[in-house]
């Protein structure tokens, strides 16, 4: 299998977060990535580690956005759902309560 190219750029990463409403503690729980990594990474300090950047980006795919490839007319992001529904979603994300330990065997 040829080496999967991830491209993720800090510019795309802001702009994810931006469209699902997420702050960089949401994107760092959400991702498991240290969200000094996401602040430096989106400041252009420093790019993250290949295996950081793709769970950056698969959590933010899960969050609800797509990602555009450059094809012409540049590299971008959008919504997968529409605001209303990424609204709704994050709201029920939050339903249920604290997740506890099953006594299942």
């Amino acid at each position: 299998m040829p080496h999967e190219v991830l491209i993720l750029t800090a510019a795309q990463c802001r702009a994810a977060r931006a469209l699902i409403e997420w702050s960089v503690d949401d994107l760092s729980q959400s991702s498991k990535v240290d969200s000094k990594t996401i602040e430096d990474f989106e400041l252009r300090y420093r790019a993250p580690s290949d295996n950081d950047k793709r769970r950056i980006r698969v959590a933010l795919e899960e969050g609800g956005v797509i990602f555009i490839p450059e094809n012409g007319g540049g590299a971008g992001v959008r919504l997968k759902f529409s605001r209303r529904e990424v609204r709704a979603i994050n709201r029920w994300e939050g339903e249920g309560g604290t997740v506890g330990e099953d006594d299942v065997t």
